[in-house]
């Protein structure tokens, strides 16, 4: 019987250079079928709430998994729900699960948190970018 291993490699980052934020483990080996557990942490204070999950396979772009808020419904990417729990209870941490892993699942994956900012009336707002 042959057992696939599932290798998923964590980068840490931040909108302010990634100072302060940990991500754990920092390597993952997995069997295929199995789950993988990420965790992402910061210390730059509970106005940084919002938390965003990338992952890059190899040979490709970046893709947003998820985006969460502190006790917040997630939300997700152009990706199978059923795949990812994106968990966030409090602005500090936060956590994000790989379910029935498959060889597919290899690449990096970080995380990045965001300061909550408030638009001014007239401007055009989206989660990552405010003009």
């Amino acid at each position: 019987m042959t057992r696939a291993i599932i290798t998923l490699i964590l980068l840490l980052h931040s909108t302010v250079g990634g100072d302060g934020v940990v991500q754990e483990p920092k390597i993952i080996w997995e069997t295929k079928n199995g789950s993988a557990s990420l965790n992402c942490s910061h210390n730059k204070g509970s106005s940084y709430y919002q938390m965003y999950w990338y992952r890059q396979r190899p040979g490709e772009t970046m893709r947003l998994i998820v985006f969460t808020m502190t006790n917040s419904k997630p939300e997700f990417g152009d990706v199978d729900e059923k795949k990812f729990e994106a968990q966030k209870s409090v602005p500090e941490s936060g956590s994000l699960k790989v379910n029935h892993l498959e060889p597919d699942d290899s690449g990096i994956y970080f995380c990045a948190v965001s300061e909550h900012s408030v638009s001014k009336a007239g401007e055009c707002c989206t989660k990552t970018f405010c003009a």
